[in-house]
């Protein structure tokens, strides 16, 4: 007597079914790993933009901590202070330290100072101290993607000045019988995509 063979295949519907699941398992992996792609492109690039924004900083803060009394002479022989702070985004000053690797006949004071321009921080110096009427300073981009920068001075009452010399600003003058003098200086960079951000240095008295 043969047996009856009780064994049978998947019906349409079964197929069906499974073939709906196995499409939408692969659809949601597939979100997942692009979700996860595009989640480590964003940490790289929120991690170069880190970087770029420590060497910008680095490079401020060793120009800040070699700062200098030496006064300069602008192209109509004026004297300008050691430090002038206004307040449109722009510092300048005289540093030392700046380095001659090829013994040229120069000094090793320079006068830098920073701008905010075009979205944009740069750094300038002048190839001389005291300028002549043809004096350019060479200015070189530090930072990109920047919305707005501001420098403060701080004085040894921890207060912040807009300007400095305070007699910039008839409105920031010092309190009477008191000589105020600068302590620090603070920049705040409003930088995409991170916001506000804020360093502090203290620095030689000037």
């Amino acid at each position: 007597m043969l047996g009856v063979n009780t064994e049978r295949g998947f019906t349409l519907i079964e197929i069906l079914v499974a073939l709906l699941v196995f499409s939408v398992v692969a659809l949601i992996s597939a979100r997942l790993l692009s979700q996860s792609i595009d989640n480590q492109a964003n940490l790289q690039d929120r991690g170069q933009r880190l970087a770029e924004i420590h060497r910008a900083m680095r490079v401020v803060q060793r120009d800040l901590l070699q700062l200098s009394r030496r006064k300069v002479r602008n192209e109509r022989g004026d004297a300008l202070p050691a430090l002038v702070i206004s307040n449109e985004g722009v510092i300048e000053f005289t540093r030392v330290g700046w380095r001659n690797p090829l013994g040229q006949p120069r000094s090793e004071v320079q006068r830098v100072g920073y701008r905010w321009q075009d979205e944009a921080l740069l750094r300038g110096y002048w190839l001389t101290l005291d300028r002549g009427y043809d004096d350019e300073p060479a200015y070189q981009t530090l930072l990109e993607n920047v919305r707005d920068v501001k420098f403060f001075a701080v004085d040894q009452l921890n207060n912040e000045h807009k300007y400095w010399p305070l007699d910039l600003d008839g409105t920031d003058a010092a309190p009477q019988n008191e000589e105020l003098y600068l302590t620090a200086i603070v920049v705040r960079l409003d930088i995409a995509p991170f916001g506000v951000v804020e360093r502090i240095w203290r620095v030689p008295r000037v």
